[in-house]
């Protein structure tokens, strides 16, 4: 797994009225990747972009979008998420039947494969599948909206699978999502996080100042 810090802004907190742009700027401002929320209102509560509005800002930019499927089931919409452009799919274990056959349908398309676990979800419900998945995205908050406060309970949760992908050698990069700021960005990255998701930070801070926030991020 490598050890290089990557950011991950998520367009949640993006101005909706000019989303391409502002994909674009993130890319400019030296993103890693390009984080994408989809809520359907039924699995979290709330509802945000689907399928269309990802195939309208793919154009406007090349890194990786990193799709975080906040929808259930899942299944059925894997594939047209995978072809408006998601290159990282990212389910979680509850939304879904068979969490073998989900990874199965997403490497059917060729994309990497992300599962994700909410603050109270069990290291147990991925550990049979550690060897088939790409990514695990740790939510330090519940899922459904941006903008709420880091939650540190979850930080032994993201130690332990750092400790049991080294061990094991896995190449599974961590990734980490919910309340991320300068203050807790050093305390997410030792103990374990390799990508950070952040949204109200590096649109907001320092007078909206992408380029600045994303390296801060990285760098602290």
């Amino acid at each position: 797994m490598t050890t290089s810090i990557k950011i991950s802004p998520s367009i949640l907190a993006c101005d909706f009225s000019k989303i391409g742009k502002e994909v674009e700027a993130l890319e400019k401002a030296g993103a890693d990747y390009i984080h994408v929320d989809v809520m359907d209102g039924h699995f979290v509560p709330n509802l945000t972009i689907g399928p269309d509005v990802i195939k309208k800002i793919r154009p406007f930019s090349k890194k990786i979008f990193d799709v975080h499927l906040m929808i259930s089931p899942v299944d059925k919409y894997i594939e047209q998420f995978a072809n408006a452009g998601a290159d990282i799919i990212t389910f979680h274990p509850e939304a879904t039947n068979d969490t073998g056959e989900t990874i199965k349908l997403i490497r059917k398309f060729n994309k990497k494969v992300g599962v994700s676990l909410k603050p109270k979800s069990k290291i147990e419900i991925i550990k049979n599948y550690l060897d088939k998945i790409d990514l695990i995205l740790i939510m330090s908050v519940e899922p459904g909206f941006g903008g709420q406060k880091f939650m540190p309970e979850v930080l032994p949760k993201l130690k332990e699978l750092k400790k049991i992908i080294d061990k094991e050698k896995y190449n599974i990069d961590l990734e980490i999502d919910g309340g991320i700021n300068f203050q807790n960005s050093k305390t997410v990255k030792e103990a374990g996080a390799n990508i950070l998701v952040s949204g109200s930070t590096i649109f907001k801070e320092n007078n909206g100042d992408l380029k600045k926030n994303i390296n801060l991020l990285r760098e602290k």
